[in-house]
């Protein structure tokens, strides 16, 4: 099969790979229809993650069609199409039983390798390093899905793969931050980046009751299409952001701040973000947090700071005297895909969202390598790539 496999930093490829075997009586395999490059996809097209080896599959947002069944499934046969959460859980370990599936305890065969790196080891995770287990990602011809019971979500007939491709990660990425908020009626929200994730987290804002939502970029596409789902915009080239919203809240600061950008936050001019971007050049650091200072200094007292943005190791220059003086919350976390997949699908079904609004290409897999460097440098008014291998 045709597969996008990681060769080094900013060295993708569109190789030839051996077909996935059904390894376990729990899996299935699928033919890829749909598959996404995301933006923690970057993290590893940059290198930011660690433990990442010549020759791994990338991906991990796929849907397909069905092809081969272990001899333990009964939740589909050939035929069905399925979206398959990034994240892979087990459904049966204490932390599914809390719902917490990507913390599951039992699918991340390198626990403690992330354990040693995190304290704890999370879920396994298709296509994102061996940190999170080294399974081969979805950006490929085919794919082996684990646990397939305990995680794929049956589509049914008549919706296209571009409405419902997006349940595998960011919609639901999206309204878990949302949730995550702690968004109560008439809040305001302000949403520190508008890639996909930060477009969802704007929609799954409105869904959850704001009042208002403020969105943070200085891509010009994204801040249109931000305003198109109903935010004002803040473009941060342009204005001091804690400025523009101390303004846009009379003082006060947004109720509820979501940072959607995580470790390759792009801030020109500010001190914090330039000795981030030095430290990243030469390799001592990983992360440049600057979207999660400032929002941690807009916030409100008493308000709520969500993070669906990914960070990798260590970001320092925290402003955690004012996180506790403030009296602020954090939530964060991988998304707990599983739990959200239904309930958003009959969200779709009853067309309050139609989650296709954030594609900008479609392209085939083999348009993949050209494609990573074109949504990195967000050429061409790229949002969101889903590749049809």
């Amino acid at each position: 099969m045709k597969a996008i496999v990681w060769h080094g930093k900013g060295d993708v490829r569109c190789d030839t790979a051996p077909d996935p075997k059904i390894q376990e009586p729990t899996d299935v395999i699928i033919k890829v229809t749909s598959t996404c490059i995301c933006g923690s996809d970057l993290h590893l097209y940059d290198h930011y993650m660690p433990t990442m080896r010549a020759g791994d599959i990338l991906g991990h947002e796929p849907m397909g069609e069905v092809v081969e069944v272990g001899r333990s499934v009964t939740e589909f046969k050939k035929g069905d199409r399925i979206v398959v959460p990034f994240d892979i859980a087990c459904g049966e370990c204490w932390f599914c039983q809390k719902q917490f599936y990507s913390c599951c305890d039992t699918t991340n065969p390198n626990a403690g390798l992330a354990a040693e790196a995190m304290g704890h080891a999370p879920a396994g995770l298709y296509g994102y390093s061996h940190l999170t287990g080294g399974y081969p990602g979805g950006q490929a011809g085919f794919l082996r899905v684990v646990k397939a019971g305990a995680n794929a979500l049956k589509i049914p007939d008549g919706m296209p793969d571009e409405q419902v491709v997006f349940l595998s990660d960011i919609f639901p990425t999206g309204y878990m931050a949302a949730e995550n908020a702690q968004i109560e009626p008439g809040d305001t929200v302000a949403v520190w980046g508008c890639g996909p994730v930060g477009q969802f987290c704007i929609r799954s804002a409105w869904m959850l009751g704001a009042g208002r939502v403020i969105a943070i970029d200085r891509v010009p596409e994204r801040l249109k299409m931000a305003r198109d789902g109903g935010a004002e915009v803040i473009n941060f080239d342009e204005v001091t952001v804690y400025d523009r919203l101390q303004e846009m809240t009379r003082g006060r600061g947004p109720d509820r701040c979501i940072e959607a950008v995580g470790c390759e936050a792009h801030y020109a001019g500010y001190t914090d973000a330039l000795l981030d971007k030095a430290k990243t050049l030469v390799g001592a650091g990983t992360d440049r947090a600057h979207a999660l200072r400032e929002a941690i200094m807009c916030c409100r007292k008493a308000g709520t700071v969500s993070v669906p943005g990914v960070y990798v190791g260590f970001p320092d220059k925290i402003p955690f005297g004012a996180f506790m003086n403030k009296g602020l919350t954090m939530k964060t976390g991988q998304t707990h895909t599983q739990k959200y997949m239904k309930p958003l699908l009959e969200k779709i079904r009853a067309r309050e969202i139609d989650p296709s609004f954030v594609i900008t290409h479609t392209l085939k897999l083999e348009d993949g390598p050209a494609a990573y460097e074109t949504f990195r440098d967000k050429r061409d008014g790229c949002i969101k790539v889903v590749l049809k291998p």
